[in-house]
């Protein structure tokens, strides 16, 4: 297996001629291949949650579906982190599609009988889920820092990244029509998306090169002229798993600031959206239809939101991913404070929720973006992995869900809104820990422009 993923081997250099028209081909093909690839990872990554009403109606206690279903956010959020090191030492193109078969296939059993016979048997298969679905954004940011050089990844990682809301939200409209069409909720919900993950697969396959040099083309950075902060000649070198986790990774104190603020962006991110229903029900009264149209405009708003925000990072504050996440960041607190100050208008919680949407995707995609930027090239998806598991697993599973639910059962929400505010705050204070470095890091690019 470790052979078939291993990273292509270099190429011949082409011709002078013919270098930069195969540049261009190339580098249009693999982002359509790791949008579409991505994008269907979110097709077999939530099915369990619209699955759960037809599983309480077979008589599962709800208490109990919920531990199931944190199986998946625990097992991504490791996952992220340690497929990110093999990742790294493994060919983009194998390895995405390969993530994605194993989701596809583990998804098309758990809508069989046996698949949901009991709480144990769906732990087990959402964690295997989520295990596979971390090999999803690794292999992206591998192909990211290979095809897309420093000045431009921000705005191109921005528009990259709405995959995963074009992803989720077809979910949604492929488990109803698949409903009607098969006559089964576990055609809709499971096989269905799986037998589509599976057809993406291929494409992506297709359409995804693992490097430039693979292709017989330069690195990117030459190509650009855009080099980082001490790039050299062993940059293009692939490393081992020691050199990745302890040399680039574990030692490297600005990444953990910045994952330790994504904990605080997710903690703000699902604190908002995965209690939006609850709140808006049990506090403002609002009816299923209502709350239906305010939880999709937060997440279509996260498109333009997460574009704007790559492209301000790049253009307008010229690489500096932590000012532009903190000005993000002081807008999400300021529209938590009025959703949740707000009596009586459902417009302006309408708005409140779709600014939130817009602004607090922003940060996440560009801590991705961030520890791109400060890992080398051949360590981006251990990385990116670590902010992940930060994210997922402290901000997400541990301070989103468990954390935000016994506050609110026990205190009220006015102390979990407080705890958001505050994760607003702490994501603030660990990204000015990291300006200093990004300073440097805008120099060395302006010297080499």
């Amino acid at each position: 297996m470790w052979r078939f993923l291993q990273p292509e081997p270099h190429k011949p250099m082409l011709p002078q001629e013919k270098i930069d028209p195969e540049y261009k081909k190339l580098r249009l093909q693999v982002f359509v291949g790791i949008f579409i690839g991505y994008a269907g990872y979110y097709l077999v990554r939530k099915n369990f949650t619209l699955a759960m009403p037809y599983l309480t109606d077979m008589g599962f206690d709800k208490g109990d579906l919920g531990v199931a279903l944190s199986a998946n956010a625990i097992a991504y959020g490791l996952s992220k982190f340690l497929m990110g090191g093999v990742s790294d030492r493994s060919s983009a193109r194998k390895f995405l599609p390969l993530g994605l078969i194993l989701s596809a296939l583990v998804t098309l059993f758990l809508g069989t009988k046996a698949g949901v016979s009991s709480i144990i048997m769906m732990f087990i298969l959402q964690f295997m889920i989520g295990w596979f679905q971390g090999m999803g954004w690794p292999p992206c940011g591998r192909v990211m820092t290979h095809w897309f050089s420093l000045r431009e990844r921000g705005t191109k990682m921005s528009i990259w990244n709405v995959a995963h809301n074009v992803g989720g939200a077809l979910i949604g409209p492929m488990a109803a029509y698949g409903l009607v069409w098969f006559g089964s909720w576990q055609a809709g919900t499971f096989w269905f998306p799986a037998a589509v993950a599976l057809i993406i697969a291929a494409v992506a396959y297709m359409l995804i090169r693992d490097t430039p040099q693979s292709c017989g083309l330069p690195p990117i950075e030459k190509y650009r002229n855009d080099y980082p902060k001490n790039y050299n000649a062993s940059s293009e070198k692939e490393l081992t798993a020691k050199e990745i986790f302890f040399k680039y990774v574990l030692n490297n104190k600005i990444l953990w600031y910045i994952a330790i603020a994504n904990a605080f962006i997710y903690l703000v991110r699902y604190g908002v959206l995965d209690w939006a229903p609850t709140y808006l029900k049990s506090v403002k009264g609002y009816d299923i239809k209502e709350i239906g149209w305010a939880y999709s405009a937060y997440e279509l708003a996260a498109i333009p939101g997460t574009i704007i925000c790559g492209w301000l990072s790049d253009k307008v504050f010229k690489g500096r991913r932590a000012i532009t996440t903190i000005l993000y960041m002081l807008l999400v607190a300021v529209f938590v404070v009025v959703y949740w100050q707000n009596t009586g208008n459902v417009l302006l919680d309408s708005i409140s929720l779709i600014a939130i949407g817009f602004l607090i995707y922003g940060p996440v995609m560009l801590i991705g973006v961030h520890a791109l930027d400060l890992a080398p090239k051949k360590a981006a998806g251990t990385a990116a992995g670590l902010t992940g598991f930060f994210g997922y697993f402290f901000g997400t599973a541990i301070l989103a869900n468990i954390a935000m639910g016994y506050i609110v059962q026990h205190l009220g929400w006015n102390w979990g809104f407080i705890l958001l505010l505050t994760a607003c705050a702490l994501t603030i204070l660990f990204m000015s820990f990291t300006i200093k470095d990004e300073q440097y890091l805008v120099k060395q690019q302006k010297t080499n422009q």
